[in-house]
């Protein structure tokens, strides 16, 4: 038994990004609490809520759409990486290992959406 969309390597690889992302955001300095760290969190909770709500009695359409907003929301994500390097809240390393496994996760949600007709 279960969803269909928890067969998804993509929903599985973003429910991975979400928890790493919100470790991260938790090392965040305490006035960021209600601006970045609480919209890096939104940002990576959206790409798997819209991934499993596209995919659940949705026409072919709409689950693309879905997918769309899930695509920004990862490109939402990234952009807060880069305000957290610039403000020196992560290190580069660190940047760089998220950024990597955005930029997969992006190539693999992009290559699944053009599948979907």
């Amino acid at each position: 038994m279960g969803f269909k969309f928890e067969k998804l390597i993509i929903w599985q690889n973003a429910m991975e990004f979400g928890e790493s992302i919100n470790k991260i955001s938790l090392k965040f300095p305490k006035y960021e609490m209600y601006n970045l760290s609480s919209q890096i969190r939104r940002a990576v909770d959206s790409i798997a809520l819209n991934i499993s709500e596209g995919s659940i009695g949705q026409s072919n359409p709409e689950f693309k759409k879905f997918m769309g907003y899930s695509i920004r929301s990862l490109a939402e994500v990234v952009t807060c990486l880069h305000k957290a390097k610039r403000r020196e809240y992560i290190s580069e390393e660190e940047f760089s290992k998220q950024y990597e496994t955005a930029f997969n996760l992006m190539n693999m949600m992009i290559a699944f959406k053009n599948k979907i007709s």
